[in-house]
């Protein structure tokens, strides 16, 4: 039997250089990339007809087709093989299909076609938007090669003016984004926004960011929705739920939990402090970590790596995590999931006029071990966590409508 081709990925096709003579790769399912002694990289189509070999049917250029796209063309072209009809008329109206990216407007396009084909919803509404709205207005008849620098400065200092820093900051990174894939495809040599410093569009002091209960429902229910893993999802939530740290719940091991008594102990040597901090659990972190514990993948850490060894995730992941789904909630960032529950329980308080519960509150908030207060402070995280699931629910029931 013919050997079977290992499919390939984006990053090796990338990765494939110019020889002193040209040479294809194999995809399988007739897919092959032939490489030129230039270093232009072309997508073809092996088959057989009656028997008999035939010569490449073209699919396309790669800098303007994906490894995915080339793969569907290629499915396509086997079935009308299957049937006896050459795929050679087929492939070349395709190929006329195919926009020649050389203008900004058109590259965008192919952009959103294939490079965000994969991302979240979210992720490709908010940088359609960005585009449609004020980049491509602006310079989408330009030449890819012809943008410059001055060209993303004055789009973005048109958005200031609105008074929406933080939206030009984020058109900034569209267009970032954008000429990265361009560059990667070889349909640009230099990227006008990489020279365009972020602090130069949108300053910030302090943190002070605070989520509304919309922003919080939004942010949960993207993620719920999201297509990372189903662990990942789960200490996001957590973070909203608990208050905790980042990194005292991606370090935190199965042996510091109680899920009968709903309690978490991170000991202090791990805080690099005196004593150990007490954590109470509302029902929906025990829910969520009892289905952690029925699936775990290791016996120590709750949150393993999936690159194996006796180790949690990297600190970085869940930041990476919410980077990747593109949340259209402007500058936020994990930690204001504490800063964010501080302030929503002190306005509880003060609505339900409970005079003491403030203190306790900052006390929550800090996690600082609850003496004769334990029960009080139970109910405060409860009531967080209550809270968190209504906001969510209601951008379930938001979306539901929308669609």
């Amino acid at each position: 039997m013919p050997r079977q081709a290992v499919p390939l990925t984006e990053s090796q096709v990338r990765a494939l250089e110019p020889r002193a003579a040209r040479y294809s790769v194999a995809d399988g399912n007739g897919l092959v990339i032939e490489v030129m002694t230039t270093g232009t990289k072309v997508w073809r189509f092996r088959y057989s007809l009656n028997g008999k070999r035939q010569p490449l049917a073209t699919i396309g250029d790669y800098r303007m087709i994906s490894l995915r796209v080339a793969r569907a063309r290629a499915q396509k072209y086997a079935e009308l093989v299957a049937q006896g009809i050459s795929p050679v008329a087929t492939a070349r109206r395709d190929r006329g299909a195919e926009a020649k990216a050389d203008v900004l407007r058109e590259a965008a396009e192919l952009y959103m076609a294939t490079e965000m084909a994969g991302k979240s919803d979210e992720y490709r509404r908010t940088t359609r938007r960005a585009l449609d709205k004020d980049v491509l207005p602006a310079i989408g008849g330009l030449p890819v090669k012809s943008v410059t620098a001055e060209h993303v400065v004055a789009i973005c200092d048109s958005i200031k003016s609105r008074g929406s820093p933080k939206m030009a900051l984020h058109t900034r990174n569209v267009i970032k984004r954008l000429y990265e894939y361009l560059i990667a495809r070889q349909l640009a040599r230099a990227n006008p926004a990489e020279v365009v410093p972020a602090r130069s569009i949108a300053t910030f002091e302090s943190r002070t960011r605070v989520l509304s209960g919309d922003e919080i429902g939004a942010t949960l229910h993207a993620i719920d929705t999201s297509s990372i893993r189903r662990p990942l999802k789960i200490a996001l939530h957590l973070l909203a739920l608990t208050m905790v740290r980042k990194s005292d719940l991606v370090e935190s091991t199965w042996e510091e939990f109680d899920l009968e008594k709903a309690s978490w102990r991170i000991p202090a040597s791990r805080l690099k402090q005196d004593t150990d901090q007490l954590v109470y659990l509302p029902q929906q972190a025990v829910t969520l970590l009892r289905e952690l514990h029925r699936a775990r993948a290791a016996t120590r850490f709750v949150f393993p790596s999936v690159r194996g060894g006796d180790r949690p995730i990297a600190k970085s992941t869940l930041n990476q995590a919410v980077k990747a789904l593109g949340l259209d909630v402007e500058h936020f960032v994990l930690h204001d999931f504490r800063r964010t529950a501080s302030v929503h329980l002190r306005e509880m308080a003060r609505h339900a006029q409970e005079d003491k519960s403030s203190a306790q509150t900052r006390q929550h908030a800090r996690h600082v071990e609850a003496t004769s207060a334990a029960a009080e402070a139970r109910q405060i995280a409860q009531r967080w966590a209550d809270f968190v699931d209504a906001q969510l629910d209601a951008a379930r029931k938001s979306a539901t409508r929308a669609s």
